[in-house]
């Protein structure tokens, strides 16, 4: 009787662990985490809404897909449409939900997360100033250290994470080489895909530092990417020199500020790129305001990139980016966050900025980029300013499965009435559920992986440390 009775009980458990189980797959729970890392297969259901980025899946220049699936096999995007059939991928349920490529950053300096607040009255070289040129200062009593650039990029990696953004090109100023391993290191951690833009000068030791860097880092690292990065100007000419022909020789993009402030055409940046030959497909230009009609057709004719930030050009007063005649020009341009004068890492503000400042200066309510533009330039668009879209920016069946998961069912956001417009003029960061980088989940359910509480309280740590260096009280 006993022996009865227990078998029924085993009977009973085994069938409970059974439904509970199939309950785990069909949306209803949450995936395991064994299926998280990027090792497992994944179905998104029934999405309300998918935003691809391919016109070839879907209607419209975005592709769009009503009630479709997402399957995410292992690391890349196994296919997009409507009842597909997944074979056991685990589920995730989005009804209601919008689903799209993360976002890419093509601008930032993920370290500034330790100077967010410095010189808020001051434009662009005000700011240099005061916030970011003293540190490479001899008189500094002690360098900034890789500890203080693994704390605040670390810190930068979560924001941006929690974003949206599944790839970041992170413009280090790499002080020294410590600090550029700190900065690099945490980037790493991170498990977002990223650009590593290393500072560079014609210091032999700086040159070897950066093709060690790209050999045992970069290379080994399917995530990474590297390009050079340098300030062009008449009195830098013999840096821009050396920056370009390391360039060439490792086989990657240069990435350079250019007509920033009012101040920068006289220094002779443009010139410089010109004289150093660096004006060539893929190089980068950051920021790019201050242009003429001629400029802008010297560089669509080779082929320049441009990454965009207005949230931080309004911040310094930079003035307003000609975004409209860059597109009229098919020049390629995506959206950066730029560091500690974005005030912050939300892709949904930058939207929004690019939107609006086009639309103050022109008064035209129609004036690119309108909301399905910007979505673009935040995705395809900005994989394309990389030389990356043939990896990342669309949900294309084949590219890596860089994902974001957006519930708009949320008191910023709802109701629902147009959801492209409303992912640029309503959306926030906290509207982001889940986001995955080649299939690995880094934002769970609304919640950023990683202990968030020890990098803030690392980041502060560094801030402070900073401050002393620069013979600054901490606040607190």
């Amino acid at each position: 009787m006993v022996s009865q009775s227990r078998r029924l009980l085993f009977l009973f458990i085994g069938m409970l662990v059974l439904v509970v189980s199939g309950c785990a797959n069909t949306g209803s729970g949450q995936p395991s985490p064994a299926v998280l890392d990027g090792t497992g297969r994944i179905v998104i259901r029934n999405a309300s809404l998918v935003l691809t980025m391919d016109p070839k899946l879907g209607e419209g220049p975005l592709g769009q897909l009503r009630d479709a699936d997402v399957l995410i096999d292992h690391d890349r995007i196994g296919a997009v449409g409507k009842h597909l059939a997944a074979g056991g991928a685990t589920a995730l349920d989005g009804h209601d939900k919008i689903v799209l490529p993360g976002f890419v950053d093509t601008h930032n300096h993920l370290w500034q997360t330790l100077i967010r607040g410095c010189a808020t009255d001051q434009e662009l070289n005000g700011w240099l100033r005061g916030c970011v040129l003293p540190l490479y200062s001899a008189s500094v009593p002690a360098p900034i250290s890789g500890a203080d650039g693994y704390a605040g990029a670390r810190l930068g990696t979560l924001d941006v994470i929690s974003s949206g953004v599944t790839t970041v090109t992170d413009w280090s100023h790499a002080f020294n080489a410590d600090f550029a391993r700190g900065n690099l290191r945490a980037l790493q951690d991170s498990r977002l895909r990223f650009v590593f833009a290393y500072g560079a000068n014609r210091q032999p030791a700086t040159l070897a530092e950066i093709r060690r860097v790209k050999r045992e880092s970069i290379d080994p690292d399917p995530l990474a990417h590297l390009e050079i990065g340098v300030h062009p100007t008449a009195a830098n000419y013999d840096n821009t020199v050396a920056a370009q022909r390391l360039a060439e020789e490792l086989g990657v993009p240069l990435n350079v500020h250019l007509h920033e402030s009012p101040a920068d055409p006289a220094t002779g940046q443009l010139d410089a790129l010109r004289r150093a030959g660096a004006l060539r497909p893929g190089l980068v230009t950051d920021h790019t305001i201050q242009m003429t009609d001629a400029d802008l057709d010297e560089l669509a004719a080779h082929d320049v990139r441009v990454a965009h930030n207005p949230l931080s050009n309004m911040r310094l007063a930079s003035g307003i980016a000609r975004v409209p005649d860059m597109r009229a020009r098919n020049m390629k341009v995506g959206l950066g966050l730029d560091g500690g004068t974005d005030d912050g890492s939300d892709m949904f503000a930058d939207m929004k900025a690019a939107v609006g400042l086009q639309r103050a200066v022109s008064h035209d309510p129609a004036r690119f980029p309108t909301p399905p533009d910007v979505l673009r330039m935040a995705t395809l668009g900005g994989a394309e300013v990389l030389g990356l879209d043939g990896q990342i920016g669309s949900l294309t069946p084949g590219k890596q499965a860089d994902v974001q998961l957006i519930n708009p069912a949320a008191l910023d956001f709802a109701p629902q009435l147009d959801w492209v417009s409303q992912l640029v003029f309503n959306g926030q960061p906290a509207n982001v559920e889940w986001v995955f980088v080649a299939g690995r989940a880094l934002k769970r359910d609304g919640r950023v992986v990683g202990d968030q509480a020890r990098v803030v309280a690392d980041a502060q740590a560094a801030s402070d440390r900073i401050q002393k260096l620069l013979g600054r009280n901490s606040p607190r």
